[in-house]
């Protein structure tokens, strides 16, 4: 079937900025990225593409939109409506870049030992700092007991947050994941390995992809996900896989913190002295909070944890 650059969810944000671009340039969505080219989708085709010498392809992010010359060399990046990025693991701060133009985020946990409501807070945090919409999704709700108590616990962590529980392999769940993420639209579906990423990610996309088994032991997976990868969704809404991430430091997400964090942010405001350490000083509106009840310590340690990293 043909696709349309509409389909691929092209719109006025994007060809807005195409308005003086050099006509010989052709506009393609990029779907993989590898060390040494990319992969980049049109209407109708795909092509492997290349970068300038001097350009790395760790610049650029699956879900970006660029111009194209003749030799299939990346011209142009457009501008992104979102960016999910996150420090690489190291010393060297340097930015890993994990999808653009992102409307919804899919961050995934089990129903199992897996959940983290620390973990999950990082992937909160780094969505409002994208700009992008979250949704947690509860895996494996078919075989725990105790979903209620995991629904509770996750929509504790923000105001207003959309929770799934579901089973992937249960056809009315996965009408309700794509409910959220409509035709040309775009999701990304992060989390832990284990989580059932890869099942859902067949479910919603008709392919059938490797799975693995978890360990019994402690849930935790092996990854099957190896490369980010933008594909198409039953309904015509498109879905960016990525490998699993036990880890997630943040990069430069300090307004999400804030965000995530907004019943603690503002009382800090209040706090008698600016650099108040909420530990021992007098007049701290936080540790008041607490005291009577308002806060959780735990909140708090992990919203001083998430700032101290920043």
């Amino acid at each position: 079937m043909t696709l349309t650059l509409d389909d691929l969810g092209w719109d006025i944000f994007f060809s807005a900025q195409c308005a003086e671009a050099d006509p010989d340039l052709t506009v393609m969505r990029l779907s993989e990225i590898h060390r040494d080219c990319m992969t980049g989708i049109t209407a109708d085709e795909t092509f492997t593409l290349t970068t300038p010498p001097e350009v790395s392809t760790g610049t650029f992010a699956v879900g970006d939109w660029v111009l194209v010359a003749s030799d299939l060399r990346v011209a142009q990046t457009l501008e992104r409506k979102s960016l999910l990025s996150r420090r690489a693991a190291g010393t060297d701060a340097r930015t890993q870049l994990i999808a653009a133009n992102v409307d919804t985020l899919f961050i995934t946990t089990s129903c199992n030992p897996d959940f983290n409501p620390a973990r999950l807070e990082r992937y909160l945090a780094l969505a409002k700092d994208a700009g992008t919409t979250p949704v947690v999704v509860l895996t494996k709700a078919d075989l725990s007991d105790q979903v209620d108590d995991f629904v509770t616990r996750t929509r504790a962590l923000a105001p207003d947050l959309e929770v799934l529980a579901i089973n992937a392999k249960d056809p009315a769940d996965q009408d309700r994941i794509m409910a959220l993420c409509g035709h040309s639209q775009t999701a990304a579906l992060l989390g832990s390995s284990g989580v059932g990423k890869s099942t859902l990610l067949n479910a919603l996309t008709g392919e059938t992809l490797a799975t693995a088994d978890i360990r019994e032991t402690d849930a935790r997976g092996r990854h099957t996900t190896t490369a980010r990868t933008l594909r198409r969704m039953r309904n015509g809404g498109w879905i960016i896989d990525t490998p699993g991430m036990r880890a997630l430091p943040l990069n430069d997400a300090s307004d999400g913190i804030d965000a995530l964090f907004d019943e603690v942010s503002k009382l800090a405001e209040t706090c008698k002295f600016n650099n108040c350490s909420h530990e021992h000083e007098p007049g701290c509106a936080v540790r008041k909070a607490v005291k009577k009840g308002e806060l959780t310590a735990e909140r708090v340690a992990r919203w001083q944890k998430l700032r101290l990293e920043e």
